[in-house]
């Protein structure tokens, strides 16, 4: 069995940050690919970030340049560190992992809220 927990989601005003964690456990060793999809009210899922293993990432342009994905592998634990806020931002964030190339077993969070208001 494998799990995906995430932390940090909140209330933030705009132009505030936030620093989401998504801590894969269970029965691999390390994802692939970790990363962030989040979904606004009436709008379909979309991707946010995401990094593999060797540390390559891939933004949505939505955020490029507010936002930073990390990982740390020993842990199997992934970050986004949200920065510039906007109201837009509102969703609820998915984490989302992949623990192989090919034929990957996907696995989703549970996904926190982030609500951006002031």
């Amino acid at each position: 069995q494998v799990l995906l927990v995430e932390s940090g989601g909140g209330l933030v005003q705009p132009g505030g940050s936030l620093r989401l964690s998504c801590a894969a456990s269970g029965s691999i060793a390390s994802m692939y690919t970790m990363g962030w999809y989040r979904q606004a009210p009436g709008k379909q899922r979309e991707l946010v970030a995401l990094i593999i293993k060797s540390g390559s990432t891939n933004y949505a342009d939505s955020v490029k340049g507010r936002f930073t994905i990390s990982r740390d592998n020993a842990k199997n634990t992934v970050y986004l560190q949200m920065e510039g806020l906007k109201p837009e931002d509102t969703a609820v964030y998915y984490c989302n992992a992949a623990d192989r190339l090919w034929n990957p077993n996907i696995y989703w969070g549970q996904g926190t809220q982030v609500t951006v208001s002031s």
